[in-house]
């Protein structure tokens, strides 16, 4: 655990008793803080109190008195589309709001780090896809070099739960939106940004605001290097905000849709290779094309933010060859569950919205779509322009119907749940087709999140025999 520091003898609220707000109370009590928790759930408060911890409804009168600082969980909103009222009721006392992330980033460095050859590092990933496979793999690949290594934040353990790293330790952590336009400290050695696209705008108020949440990563953090995704406009500007010139290599460009060759740094795919170019020249190059936990476009790309990111930290390029084929990928993403009478069953329930399914859809050929869910705005968005790729979709989800009308001109079924679903594209697939469930749509209209969609594919894909 990584003790709070800052708060000795102090009274911080936390609200939201999940896994970071648990983690956080707890954090500050071995920090000498005094945690007083909430949550609206009578569940969570019965946990937290057989814990030990002490509870406070923070909606009653005076409960902000004497209080120093309100640790408030990812998911919970503070500013759109409405703030909560607990929030709202401490930023009206004064109390100013933060998050795990930020007391992890506060409270990581120690004094005695000045008696070590090679202090630790942290490595904090963010975009809108391709976060959590990019921050594994970049857990991976140190690990398989011979670094000890962490995995925590939105994948993996609590950031404040996690062992004090020692010499040359690093900590790689995935960060959300919600992580990053909160925390009061954001100060990563290594910060990468993935890509942008359309996401959890109602939470950000626009898709300005998203980009403001993400960006703050690298303006407020200053790392010493920024590994930032340029195929989209934000990245571009971001890269060009971050540095000082064209040739300068803090900043390595990352790019899966041209060549990238200017006087910096940059690590870019085409056809299946990898290149590291620096001062106009190529320094590396790898193969992914036979990379089995990585296939596809979108997976290029996080090879090379993970790939850039290592590579930072002095890791060599065949090092990093080496480990990328012993990566097997990440549950619900990309993952080959079974392949049956020539038949491939892809599960990529991470695919919540229409861009990463367009991205889950461009990694194949000859398709079975299955799609469908709580739709967000836009639809389909993006996912259409592969339709080319789909033989033929199987609509599930309380929406089946609305995404089926999106998707009129593609031979479609609507079959709503997902047994349905596996059972005819499993009974209608040919040799050399896959069956891809890639939902372009969130999980929550029927299951808990988007890995009980998964299980429940998979599952499904095995009573196949």
């Amino acid at each position: 655990m990584i003790p709070v520091r800052g708060y000795e003898g102090a009274k911080v609220a936390v609200l939201g008793l999940g896994r970071s707000g648990l983690t956080a109370a707890r954090a500050l009590a071995a920090g000498g803080a005094e945690a007083l928790c909430w949550d609206d759930s009578p569940e969570a408060r019965a946990r937290a109190e057989a814990e030990g911890l002490v509870l406070r409804d923070l909606g009653r009168d005076g409960a902000w008195d004497g209080v120093a600082a309100l640790i408030v969980s990812p998911g919970i909103p503070h500013l759109y589309p409405a703030p909560n009222r607990v929030i709202l009721a401490a930023l009206a006392a004064g109390v100013p709001v933060d998050n795990d992330i930020g007391l992890f980033f506060r409270s990581l460095g120690r004094a005695e780090w000045e008696d070590l050859d090679t202090p630790p590092r942290v490595i904090a990933v963010t975009g809108t896809n391709g976060k959590s496979t990019t921050s594994a793999l970049i857990h991976h690949v140190l690990g398989e070099a011979g670094h000890e290594s962490q995995l925590a934040g939105n994948i993996g353990r609590g950031v404040l739960d996690i062992d004090p790293p020692g010499e040359g330790g690093v900590v790689v952590l995935e960060l959300s939106s919600y992580q990053t336009e909160l925390a009061r400290a954001l100060t990563p050695d290594v910060a990468v940004f993935t890509n942008l696209t359309s996401d959890h705008l109602d939470r950000h108020g626009g898709m300005g605001g998203y980009f403001a949440a993400k960006r703050r990563l690298f303006a407020e953090g200053g790392p010493d290097r920024a590994v930032i995704g340029v195929d989209e406009t934000e990245g571009l500007f971001l890269a060009g905000q971050m540095a000082e010139g064209p040739g300068d290599d803090r900043v390595i460009r990352v790019s899966v849709e041209r060549k990238l060759a200017g006087p910096g740094w940059s690590v870019f795919a085409r056809k299946g290779f990898l290149s590291e170019y620096r001062k106009g020249r190529q320094v590396a190059s790898l193969d992914l094309r036979g990379v089995s936990g990585l296939p596809g476009s979108h997976n290029h790309q996080n090879a090379c933010c993970a790939y850039a990111a290592v590579r930072a930290l002095g890791v060599a390029p065949k090092a990093i060859e080496q480990a990328f084929h012993s990566f097997a990928g990440l549950p619900h993403r990309s993952q080959l569950v079974a392949e049956r009478a020539g038949v491939r069953f892809v599960n990529d329930s991470k695919a919540t919205n229409a861009d990463s399914a367009a991205r889950a859809l461009a990694a194949f050929d000859r398709i079975r779509w299955i799609v469908g869910g709580q739709m967000k705005e836009g639809g389909l968005g993006p996912a259409k322009a592969h339709l080319d790729r789909v033989v033929k979709a199987y609509v599930i989800g309380r929406q089946a119907r609305e995404v089926a009308l999106e998707i009129a001109q593609t031979p479609h079924e609507v079959c709503e749940t997902m047994a349905q679903a596996v059972a005819r594209a499993a009974a209608e697939a040919a040799p050399g087709e896959t069956v891809l469930l890639a939902p372009a749509a969130a999980s929550f209209d029927q299951y808990d999140n988007f890995e009980k969609r998964g299980e429940d594919f998979i599952a499904e894909v095995a009573k196949l025999g």
